[in-house]
This record gives structure tokens, sequence and C-alpha cells, in this order.
């Protein structure tokens, strides 16, 4: 049987507001029949902290040490917690609901998405598998805010720890899933972007939060190369997935769309919504 064949969309480094926009767009030009299913990859600068569509701001981020590192905040489409978009490979894939390939329920699409992520793992020759939570235990009921505090189902988990956070929404009959795959992570720095009752308290969740999760250059072993991560995971998405990928690049009218849902992701409004 042939294999279906995806564009994948290399969108390289831009602003947290853009990259944030891109995968709106590419929600929409797919629910309108004019794209067929994307992987993108991509990174960020200024680094970013984005925040869950449902999660709250006030009280929980704080703010001003995320503006004081040269952070920008933006809040995502999709669902989940906060995540620091720094030293990281993101990725997403937009396919439609309807799919072929996609399950009906958000936790079983996560599974069949996740195994590009497994793949791309197994080239760099990290040992990883997928997160299935003991039985019983109520997934995303934990009080922290952080991304990688905890699995969900079906994520990606290496030694034990969590090495890479991802989220979904679907809209417009289209599934939109992206997600970080951290190549280094720093604890101090993230911690430092949370609000916590005093030091005593964020010091305490600080070295709760040690072992929970795991990098990219942590578990190889070196240092990484940001063009060797990508051709493994661009591999990965290829052989989990079962598709081919070909490259596309955006055209001018494309990018001029993008840049006007940018302003969105710009705004207070969106932004501190909650």
């Amino acid at each position: 049987m042939e294999k279906e064949t995806w564009l994948f969309i290399d969108s390289g480094v831009n602003t947290p507001s853009f990259n944030m926009a891109l995968d709106e767009a590419l929600l929409n030009w797919h629910s309108k029949g004019l794209i067929p299913p994307v992987i993108r990859f991509y990174e960020w600068n200024p680094p970013g902290m984005s925040v869950g569509y449902f999660q709250k701001v006030h009280g929980r981020i704080d703010v001003e040490a995320v503006h004081n590192k040269g952070f920008q905040l933006v809040r995502r489409m999709t669902g989940g917690r906060a995540v620091l978009h720094d030293q990281e490979l993101t990725y997403s894939v937009i396919v439609g609901e309807q799919h072929p390939k996609m399950p009906k329920t958000v936790t079983e699409a996560y599974r069949v998405i996740s195994q590009g992520l497994l793949e791309g793992f197994r080239e760099l020759g990290i040992d990883a598998e997928l997160a299935v939570p003991d039985k019983g235990k109520i997934i995303g009921k934990t009080n922290s805010a952080v991304c990688f505090d905890e699995s969900s189902w079906y994520e990606l988990i290496a030694g034990g720890r969590k090495s890479a956070g991802s989220s979904q929404c679907r809209q417009k009959g289209v599934i939109l899933q992206h997600g970080s795959i951290p190549l280094e992570i720093d604890e101090e720095i993230l911690f430092d972007c949370f609000i916590y009752a005093n030091e005593r308290v964020k010091e305490r969740a600080r070295k709760a939060f040690q072992g929970k999760a795991a990098s990219i250059n942590e578990l190889t072993g070196k240092q990484s190369d940001m063009k060797e991560v990508k051709d493994a995971f661009y591999k990965g998405f290829q052989k989990g997935l079962d598709i081919i990928l070909e490259p596309y690049k955006l055209t001018p009218e494309q990018l001029a769309e993008v840049k006007n849902i940018e302003e969105k992701y710009l705004s207070d409004e969106w932004n501190y919504s909650r």
C-alpha cells in the first residue's frame, strides 16, 4: 500500500507570537482543504513561556520575572500547563479528525502521534517509551503549573522521566498537537518564572521536580546538535506514522496571513485573559 505524503515545514527560529500564529494558520488552512496534513518543526527567539488555553496566569505565573529574563509570554490554543521554550525542538502535527490514522478519542490520538516522537528518540539512541500512568491515578490533578512536573497519557518517558511534553486541541474538524522536546532544562530559571507562597515553598517544589524530567543532552550524555535532533525526529515521524514527508515553504501570501493572526498572540486581551 502506497504511503501518504504529508507536508513538512521547518519554520526555523521565530518569536513566540509568530510560532503560535503559524500553528493556528496551519489548522485553518487544513480545515479548508488548502493543505494536506503537516508536521512542523520550530524554535524560539526570544525564549517563550507558553501557557495552556485554560490556564490562569494571574497568581500562578511570575510575569515580571518572565519579562525580566527576556522571555515572551504567550497563550496557546491548546490546553495543559505552562512550558518554558528555550534550548528545545518544538514540533506540531496538524491532521483532520476524520483522518483514517486518527482515533476518535484524545488519548488514543496522543498514542498514535506520539509514535513519531518515540521513533525519533530511538533514532538518537535513547530508550524511550510511552507513559501509561498507574491504574487509578488521576492524570493532571496535581496543583503544579509546570508542564514537565507530571506525565500525561502516552507522553514520552526515558529513564523513568518525562522527556517531551505535548498538548492538543480540536477545532474546525482538525487536530492540532504540539509539544516541547528539550535539549537542555534549566530548573532554576524555570522555577523563577512561577509564583510561590515563599522561597521555602519554591525550593521544595524545585526539589520535588528533580528527577521528573530529562533533556536529550542528559539522556545521550553529550551536547546534541540541533540538526542531528531534527534529522532524528524527521525520520521518526515518517516511521512512526508510516508517512512520507515533503518539505514545504510558505508563500508570501501565507506569511502575510500568519502575521495578521499574530496580532492576537501579541495582545494582552488574549495572553492575560485568565
